[in-house]
């Protein structure tokens, strides 16, 4: 062989092998750090979401993994299916009380791990419009939350308890069932992994814009499923390029993939200090429920109070993070009266308090908050905002602060907060300028008063 062709030969390896490194890296890869920020403005500003768990759990109504709890066969499960009727489903009410509550954006769960979808796929036939409802539940949700302003956000599970080549693993409802592991053995993944990327592709593409895809979720090793099962790098390239602003969670095994996720989901735990990756500020959102449970359970009693999920959003803010706040809608398509009251006095706390939470983030490090109080900072007006835990006597002292502050007012009713400010000796020779809010002996009759400072 001579050299010159030799020379073609290797050239055209190298071609074949750019190209085949073209074709997995994932489009996002590219993607400036000012490019990313700049597509999750939205998200990163909002601050506040609804989740929305739905499916057939609704109707057992004890918990969303009742058919794992259970080990619910198939036909345990069906008459769910064989009965399911939502017939008060009111989408234009459920984003009425979205928007209410002070939520910029809704993630539904398009299909849970249950495999039941909530709108009319042509993959399956698994799927509310042939239950006894016989209709489409996915558009006509999409298009009340767009009318109320509020950004579209779809969840899809990647697991699937109800596909014929979905393999029995750690997490399937037979998993016990040494008989049905063995006449199910045959099951092949691939053929799943086509159905959800199908799915998928289907939900980026029959719904308009989707601002944010919340795929859940991945569990690798020793009977588990992971990147190789969903394939999905293929399923990421697919994702970025018909929906290229979408903001995509972190649940597909990609952490290491550029481009593989926008945001870590800490779930149904609230982080000590933001969330950080290899020592860098990450963004973050933290899905959290009213009770203990993501589907409608009727029995479940551990209710958080309304006082105890403003604090939620305020320190999820104050460490630079969003709520997503879930919603378990009943079998006929209601929110229950629990969760009702509850966004509803979120919603008022809202109103009078919204800009301390909606384009705020962390404090600069500088300003310490004092005991019982949270702070969140919003870096384009220059704001502080002290959520007081606590109500003091009278005073509240600000150490470090003084110098800082040119005018303070409680913002539920914009009155002035008189301020003085003078050195605080701390003894052994130190320190420090504080700055003392002069407050009403009287709490102000709101679940956490807020103090909105004005910095210099």
């Amino acid at each position: 062989m001579n050299s010159k062709c030799t020379r073609y030969i290797k050239s055209l390896a190298v071609a074949s092998l750019l190209l085949s490194l073209f074709i997995v890296l994932p489009i996002q890869a590219q993607e400036t750090e000012q490019q990313r920020e700049a597509r999750m403005k939205w998200w990163t500003e909002a601050r506040f979401g609804m989740f929305i768990h739905w499916g057939l759990y609704a109707m057992p109504a004890r918990h969303e993994w009742v058919k794992n709890r259970e080990r619910m066969t198939d036909e345990d499960y069906q008459k769910y299916f064989e009965l399911f009727n939502p017939d008060l489903y009111n989408p234009e009410e459920w984003a009425r009380d979205a928007k209410n509550a002070g939520m910029k954006y809704f993630v539904v769960t398009t299909k849970h791990h249950e495999g039941f979808c909530l709108w009319d796929s042509k993959y399956t036939d698994y799927k509310s419009t042939n239950t006894p409802y016989g209709k489409d539940l996915i558009k006509p949700m999409v298009n009340a939350f767009r009318n109320e302003g509020i950004r579209v956000g779809f969840y899809y599970s990647l697991i699937d308890w109800h596909h014929p080549e979905y393999p029995v693993d750690s997490r399937h409802p037979m998993r016990d069932n040494k008989e049905f592991r063995e006449k199910t053995k045959d099951r092949d993944v691939r053929k799943y992994a086509e159905y959800l990327y199908n799915q998928v592709r289907e939900l980026l593409t029959e719904f308009g814009q989707i601002d944010c895809l919340f795929l859940d979720f991945s569990f690798p090793g020793k009977d588990g499923k992971g990147r190789d099962d969903w394939q999905s790098e293929k399923l990421l390239k697919m994702i970025r390029q018909i929906q290229p602003n979408v903001v995509l969670n972190d649940r597909l095994d990609l952490l290491d993939v550029p481009g593989g996720w926008d945001f870590r989901t800490p779930e149904q735990y609230m982080p000590r200090e933001w969330v950080t990756v290899n020592g860098k500020k990450v963004p973050w959102e933290t899905c959290q429920t009213f009770s203990g449970s993501w589907g409608y359970y009727r029995d479940e009693t551990t209710w958080k109070s309304t006082r105890q999920l403003i604090v939620l959003l305020t320190e999820t803010v104050s460490k630079g993070g969003n709520l997503l706040l879930n919603v378990g809608p009943t079998a006929r398509g209601t929110f229950d009266n629990r969760a009702k009251d509850r966004l509803n006095e979120i919603g008022e706390w809202m109103k009078l308090h919204g800009r301390s939470i909606y384009g705020c983030t962390q404090a600069p490090e500088e300003f310490i908050a004092p005991e019982d109080c949270i702070l969140t900072y919003n870096p384009e007006t220059r704001r502080l905002y002290v959520h007081v835990l606590d109500w003091p006597m009278g005073r509240l002292h600000l150490d470090g602060f003084a110098g800082r502050v040119k005018y303070a007012q409680l913002l539920n009713d914009a009155s002035e907060v008189r301020f003085s400010q003078r050195r605080l000796r701390l003894g052994a020779g130190i320190s420090r300028e504080t700055l003392t809010l002069q407050l009403p002996v009287t709490k102000p009759g709101v679940a956490v008063p807020v103090i909105e400072l004005f910095l210099q």
